[in-house]
């Protein structure tokens, strides 16, 4: 499986609802990275991806967006083959 980035805080409900949704479609390598813990990380979120809100999920080089997104790429079926595609 692809790895995972994961920016996210302690307090974050829709953070553990993208985890759980993670792991249920085989992402086992999940970095987390609590930017509530880390200011300069917060920083390289919204440098990378010019939103202030977590989570923030990238699947290898890709950035999936937010839980919302994540949601939605795996309702049309497109998580798991991501996943299984950025392993290579």
């Amino acid at each position: 499986m692809a790895k995972v980035r994961l920016y996210a805080t302690a307090v974050c409900p829709y953070c553990v609802r993208a985890e759980q949704l993670l792991r249920a479609r085989g992402a086992s390598e999940i970095e987390k990275v609590r930017v509530d813990l880390q200011a300069e990380r917060r920083e390289e979120m919204v440098r990378l991806t010019g939103r202030r809100t977590v989570p923030q999920i990238f699947i290898g080089a890709q950035h999936i967006g937010g839980y919302d997104d994540l949601a939605a790429l795996d309702r049309a079926g497109g998580l798991v083959p991501l996943l299984q595609a950025a392993q290579d």
